[in-house]
């Protein structure tokens, strides 16, 4: 399996500590790049506009980059789309999103909402920050392992409705429930055994798994 890890260039406070990560590929998404550079982390690859980085330091990226591909600060694609599309150009069969979170809201949105394209490739995309994971699911039967690191698992439609949403092996089981948009039906449920189950007919369910800030 083809694990590529891309790093975007969000608040550091909000990235964990990717020293033990292990990934086929990384990728520095603009001042993403920098942080790979600045903890000893491999760069496969630096992409963006470089637009908020010195001259010294894209000198230090492009020496230790496999290759840097630059782009104009006027463009449809932010930093961390084009990035994406080149996860998917490498062929990886999943992908770790770090420093995507934080920061200005928009930005937050606009980066979970990006989950939605790579959905549909078929890739599975999971955004990681210090307190959560995040994925988005598209209908179908999934499974989820117990974590302690992570014990609260939220459903949150993302759709207008999701339907026949199935929860098994949770605190709070759900069966063939309609959830619409707006919902906090499916918020801070906790997975009951080692794993749970959780399946929906029609709809997009965002899947977050957290942690309170004290557990940090």
């Amino acid at each position: 399996m083809k694990t590529v890890a891309i790093v975007g260039g969000g608040p550091i406070q909000y990235i964990p500590d990717l020293v033990s990560e292990s990934a086929s590929l990384w990728i520095g998404a603009d001042s993403g790049a920098q942080f790979l550079v600045e903890h000893g982390l491999p760069v496969d690859i630096a992409i963006g506009d470089f637009d908020s980085i010195s001259e010294t330091m894209f000198k230090k990226i492009k020496d230790r980059a496999g290759k840097t591909e630059v782009f104009p600060a006027a463009k449809d694609e932010t930093d961390l789309e084009l990035a994406l599309q080149e996860a998917v150009r490498q062929e990886a069969d999943s992908i770790l999103l770090y420093g995507v979170t934080g920061g200005r809201m928009d930005h937050t949105l606009a980066n979970i909402q990006l989950l939605h394209s790579i959905a549909h490739h078929g890739v599975n995309a999971t955004i990681v920050d210090s307190q959560n994971e995040m994925e988005l699911k598209l209908p179908g039967h999934y499974r989820i392992k117990h974590s302690t690191n992570y014990p609260y698992v939220s459903f949150i439609p993302i759709s207008l409705k999701v339907e026949g949403l199935t929860l098994e092996g949770f605190k709070y089981a759900l069966k063939d429930r309609q959830v619409p948009i707006g919902s906090t039906l499916c918020l801070s449920n906790e997975i009951s055994d080692d794993s749970g189950a959780y399946s929906f007919e029609d709809g997009i369910v965002l899947v977050v798994r957290s942690r309170d800030e004290k557990n940090l």
